[in-house]
């Protein structure tokens, strides 16, 4: 079964500095290791346009939007916080970051594929609607579930955040939003420090304790994400598809192991093709160990394309 990957080269140009962990090693160590493993023989590859502005303003206040381009640096760094930089070439990336899930989105919608993934950075999920944050400019699921519901006409669709970070930013624009159920994984009392308390009754938030594995995971997907997405019957699903709960990973203090990012992209693969014709939009959010992020990666891909 062939799939979109959809990508841009401003990916690999937006970077916040010497050390920083999100880096452009992060996808050119995704890129070598698909190209490996024969994986992106099986995927066409699609180069992901910007996105206006209006598909944006969408999910965001346009003031955010013409404050990001206004802050764009013409050279050196523009710091928005401690951990959230801006060179050159970071508005061109997050513009395509955004525009990924668009297209991925129509692509998908139509029917031209069943599974697309966004290979982008800047990721999106920490990005409120009027504010940058923890390396995120512009929420690109939001952008996207967006453009399904209010541009495509999908009546329900649903996100699943497995990121080790809670994406607060997609559950501040699309709390209370009757179109939308948001499912996620996070690790509590751990950056950005919210989550436990949902913000709307669309939310199925399971906050996971520092030090637990990937048992919880499989517990909170059985337990509350399957039940929560066969009540609601979505008609496509979207991913913010994180790497940063491996136990290789010192962003965080989980014990996730490789054949969990198996198990619970299995469980997504399994649960689409029985409610939504296997519809499923995957965009990259967090994982900074560079080798563990490339093998989970092309697991979650191999679960995408049916392969296991």
């Amino acid at each position: 079964m062939k799939a979109a990957y959809i990508t841009h080269p401003s990916f690999m140009r937006h970077e916040m500095g010497p050390h920083h962990p999100e880096c452009p090693d992060r996808l050119a160590a995704i890129s070598d290791r698909l190209l490996l493993r024969g994986i992106l023989d099986m995927m066409d590859t699609i180069e992901a346009p910007a996105a206006t502005p209006e598909q944006i303003d969408r999910a965001h206040d346009m003031r955010h939007y013409y404050e990001m381009r206004g802050a764009s640096p013409a050279e050196g760094y523009l710091s928005l916080d401690p951990d959230t930089a801006m060179n050159p070439y970071t508005w061109t990336a997050a513009l395509h970051a955004a525009g990924a899930l668009v297209l991925a989105t129509e692509l998908v919608a139509r029917g031209d594929y069943r599974r697309a993934f966004c290979a982008v950075r800047p990721p999106g999920h920490h990005a409120t609607s009027d504010q940058a944050m923890g390396f995120c400019f512009f929420n690109n699921v939001a952008v996207g579930i967006r453009h399904a519901t209010q541009v495509l006409g999908l009546e329900r669709v649903a996100l699943i955040d497995f990121d080790v970070h809670h994406g607060n930013g997609s559950e501040e624009i699309l709390a209370g939003d009757e179109q939308v159920l948001m499912v996620s994984t996070f690790q509590t009392r751990l950056y950005p420090f919210n989550g436990e308390e949902a913000r709307g009754p669309n939310m199925c938030n399971v906050g996971l304790p520092p030090y637990s594995d990937g048992a919880a995971l499989r517990a909170a997907v059985s337990e509350r994400w399957l039940p929560a997405l066969r009540d609601f019957r979505p008609q496509m699903l979207f991913i913010s598809a994180g790497f940063d709960a491996h136990r290789e990973d010192d962003m965080s203090q989980l014990g996730w192991r490789d054949e969990d990012y198996a198990w619970v992209s299995r469980e997504i693969v399994r649960f689409a093709d029985e409610a939504c014709d296997g519809r499923i939009v995957s965009t990259l959010e967090g994982g900074y160990h560079i080798a563990a992020l490339a093998r989970c990666v092309e697991l979650h891909l191999r679960a995408l394309l049916g392969l296991d």
